[in-house]
């Protein structure tokens, strides 16, 4: 029988073309360029890091071969390519699709988005894992035959959402034990959705704000995993080991990701859950360009993959909210429901003399009484001996005289510092009187813990904030003094939960403070045991009925429906606009009538407006700015005198789309 002929796709000549996106800060070069791949290298494939020259430039740069071709797009002369920097295939498919989509969403650079995804490379670390490759030793060791059940939910439900649903997930207060350690219900909510994704032999994406999550979702893990099928994927881990951790997330064994608002990103060809942990956490904000929320680029992956999508918390945003309303999420809650035991003081005090105290004598006698049991937690709103200092004279905030910044006391006998420059201030003058005399406002952390030892003679005190890093506590007694998100994790629970200076949380001015009131206090009430009471000193109204009755959902449904109102977001969306005054009224002119402009102002030769527009829009409201930021800055090639750096002059205009807090400054 003879052969068959060839077909014309194996007579096709092989590719000569690269496609590669550069590491590139201009935003003209956001495109895939052409490079012709020189004759012998034959290790560029889709993927690998390569360098290549920047004609513009007169320099070779690093970046990303995305494609082959075997015709160019653009006519002209193409330079060679320089060199293949490696020959792993460290940009997935997968991640690049995610990265230029969340791009273009944002009027961003892909390239800002996949230095977020893709840490530096490290060449040790690299050999390694490909020495192990070529030796076959990469195997993960087998998952046994038990598949966890996830506790408190009903089956019918979790099997849905695994099958490629979505939902705004409820978790029960409390923590359990796993092993040695302690960690909150919902981490083992988390832990067995996962486990149950990689028996099906897909992967998981576990995305937490820091380091305390994370480490309970890691001890959560263990009790139903090997240890060989968690990934940590943390911007916090050492350079070496976030690169071991994303090489690993490449392999074909199916493992559980873990890590802050970059493990978003990581590779995961076959994916089958994403669950973001506690959304409104300011931490899942990206401060990088372009700005993506962990969120929002869990929304975009989940639509590209057709993953099961998870938003879990204590509380609810209304971002999660809004997509609930819409149908976009469904809602899933334990079968058996539980809620903390909140009780305000500001329900309870009646005719008490100490009713308006700062620790009303009911927080007292409960704090007292549990003391004898076990860990008391005490959550107060700021770090350090005295917030705020005042003249003793006539009233006025002190002030540092190099930045303006207030001052604050760290310790008792220390001299007061600036919370913005850092600067010691030995002698403080106040800038109306005159007079040096001043008197501290409020109560930090450290003179918390001193004021409580001394009511408490005897009693261990533990203090927990941004100095001091505790990330659990034993069941012996003991006063826990925590800044909010501090909180350590105690052994059973804590007895008995003080939250203070909830008057003081409460009258800061932006957009979210309800949701960020909400969220501290029902985060640290979830810390507490079963039945343990939880004393919300000072604050009443619709926040305190909503905690104490476990209503959380209807909470954040009045709040979207007031956002809905004012028109604002998340019911619209918005986007700040920088630049020099000309470029943002250009950019004004370009978007017309597809935006509300809500605000605008000039500030020492910068422009920044707000824009509001619906959802509906949103494309193209990205396309037209992105067109208009690459249009100035092709325009405008020398640098700005007093610009910074030599060379790198600001671009003349910048976006940020769905600012957590747009009116703050607006």
């Amino acid at each position: 029988m003879s052969a068959a002929a060839p077909s014309d796709e194996s007579r096709a000549a092989p590719p000569t073309i690269a496609r590669v996106i550069l590491d590139t800060p201009l935003p003209q070069l956001d495109r895939l360029l052409d490079y012709r791949i020189p004759p012998g290298m034959t290790d560029v494939v889709p993927g690998v890091r390569v360098t290549a020259p920047l004609r513009s430039a007169q320099r070779v740069t690093h970046g990303f071969v995305v494609e082959l071709a075997t015709q160019q797009e653009h006519p002209g002369p193409l330079s060679d390519l320089d060199a293949v920097v490696s020959p792993v295939q460290i940009l997935q498919p997968e991640v690049w699709r995610l990265a230029r989509s969340v791009a273009d969403r944002a009027a961003g650079s892909a390239i800002d988005v996949l230095r977020l995804a893709i840490p530096k490379r490290q060449a040790r670390v690299e050999k390694s894992w490909i020495t192990a490759h070529q030796d076959g030793v990469t195997r993960l060791a087998p998952l046994g035959d038990d598949v966890p059940a996830v506790d408190g939910y009903a089956a019918d439900r979790i099997d849905a959402l695994l099958a490629g649903g979505r939902v705004a997930l409820d978790v029960a207060p409390g923590v359990e034990s796993v092993g040695e350690d302690w960690v909150g219900r919902w981490a083992l909510a988390l832990a067995q959705l996962a486990a149950r994704t990689v028996h099906t032999g897909a992967s998981a994406i576990l995305v937490a704000p820091d380091h305390r999550d994370l480490r309970q979702l890691e001890a959560a893990l263990l009790g139903v995993l090997p240890t060989d099928r968690i990934v940590r994927f943390d911007a916090g881990q050492p350079d070496p080991q976030r690169y071991r951790g994303l090489l690993r997330a490449m392999g074909d064994d199916p493992v559980v990701i873990i890590g802050n608002r970059s493990a978003v990103y990581a590779p995961a060809a076959r994916l089958g859950l994403i669950a973001v942990w506690n959304d409104g956490d300011p931490l899942l904000a990206e401060p990088l360009a372009p700005y993506v929320h962990a969120r929002d680029a869990a929304l975009v992956r989940q639509e590209q993959q057709q993953t099961a999508l998870v938003f879990a918390g204590n509380t609810r945003t209304t971002e999660v909210e809004r997509l609930v309303e819409l149908g976009w999420l469904d809602e899933l809650a334990p079968i058996r429901p539980r809620h903390p035991r909140v009780v305000p003081t500001a329900f309870t005090a009646g005719d008490d003399a100490t009713a308006h105290a700062r620790i009303p004598t009911l927080a007292w006698r409960q704090a007292a009484e549990a003391l004898g049991h076990g860990p008391v937690l005490v959550q107060v709103a700021r770090p350090g001996y005295s917030p705020a200092l005042r003249c003793a004279e006539c009233g006025t905030a002190s002030r540092c005289r190099h930045c303006g910044g207030p001052l604050r006391q760290q310790r008792a006998g220390q001299a007061p510092s600036c919370l913005w420059c850092g600067r010691t201030e030995s002698h403080v003058r106040c800038s109306e009187c005159g007079s040096s005399r001043v008197t501290r406002v409020g109560a930090g952390s450290t003179r918390t813990a001193e004021e409580l030892g001394r009511a408490f003679p005897g009693a261990r005190v533990v203090v927990s904030d941004g100095e001091r890093r505790v990330l659990d506590i034993d069941a012996r007694p003991a006063l826990v003094v925590a800044t909010r998100g501090a909180e350590p994790v105690a052994a059973g629970g804590y007895r008995a939960v003080l939250l203070l200076d909830g008057e003081r949380m409460v009258a800061r001015e932006t957009l979210r403070i309800a949701e960020d009131c909400m969220r501290w206090w029902a985060d640290a009430a979830a810390l507490a045991a079963d039945g343990a009471p939880v004393l919300l000193v000072g604050v009443g109204g619709r926040l305190a009925t909503a905690l104490a009755t476990g209503r959380i959902a209807d909470f954040a449904r009045a709040e979207l429906t007031d956002r809905r109102a004012l028109g604002f977001p998340p019911a619209v969306r918005v986007a700040t606009i920088d630049g020099f005054p000309d470029a943002v009224a250009a950019a004004r002119d370009a978007l017309g009538s597809q935006v509300a402009v809500v605000g605008e102002r000039v500030v020492d030769g910068r422009a920044r407006a707000i824009i509001r527009f619906d959802y509906a829009h949103g494309l193209e409201v990205a396309r037209t700015l992105r067109s208009e930021i690459v249009r100035q800055a092709a325009s405008r090639r020398k640098p700005v005198p007093g610009s910074g750096r030599p060379g790198r002059a600001p671009l003349p205009l910048r976006a940020r789309f769905d600012d957590p807090e747009p009116f703050e400054e607006g």
